[in-house]
């Protein structure tokens, strides 16, 4: 998939993670989540899946991508089975993008081709979890439909997260 921003003649591709992605994908979660504070105990930023991204997400109905732009990796998100919740529930996981990345329409269509791949998987609902203070963030999934919901749902364990989303697929 490419896209091109308007603003911008750049262009950008979103693929699937491949196994050579792992260290830039880590190294991206581990720049971007600290910007936001959530770097501590209770974050995304300590899931032993960090560092093996490929390989967590090439299990059955799993999905990451990357995002490239110039033939670097500057972003990622994906999509997974919720941890304790009910089957039909995807969580969107991990989606972090480099200052570079941002404002070009990179989390839009991000955003869509992990939607999109999770109706392919089955499921009917995606949940995500988030922080105050990523308000383009939040703006971004509401804006593709996501509702704030009061309590966390299934067992991500990240416990630090403070605002809860949910979107029929």
């Amino acid at each position: 998939m490419k896209a091109e921003s308007d603003a911008m003649s750049t262009s950008f591709q979103i693929r699937p993670i491949e196994p050579q992605d792992n260290a830039a994908v880590a190294a991206i979660i581990r720049a971007v989540m600290p910007e936001f504070g959530a770097d501590g105990p209770g974050f995304a930023i300590h899931d032993a899946e960090v560092d093996r991204m490929f390989e967590s997400y090439a299990r059955l109905r799993c999905a990451y991508f990357v995002l490239e732009l110039d033939g670097h990796v500057l972003g990622g998100g994906g999509i997974a089975p919720l941890e304790n919740a009910d089957a039909d529930v995807c969580e969107l996981r991990k989606m972090y993008f480099l200052p570079a990345a941002r404002g070009l329409g990179a989390g839009g269509a991000m955003m869509q081709r992990c939607l999109d791949t999770a109706r392919g998987h089955g499921f009917r609902r995606c949940y995500l979890e988030t922080l105050t203070g990523m308000d383009a963030a939040q703006a971004l999934y509401r804006r593709h439909g996501f509702s704030p919901l009061s309590a966390p749902m299934g067992g991500t364990g990240h416990f630090s997260c403070d605002r809860f989303f949910i979107r029929k697929l």
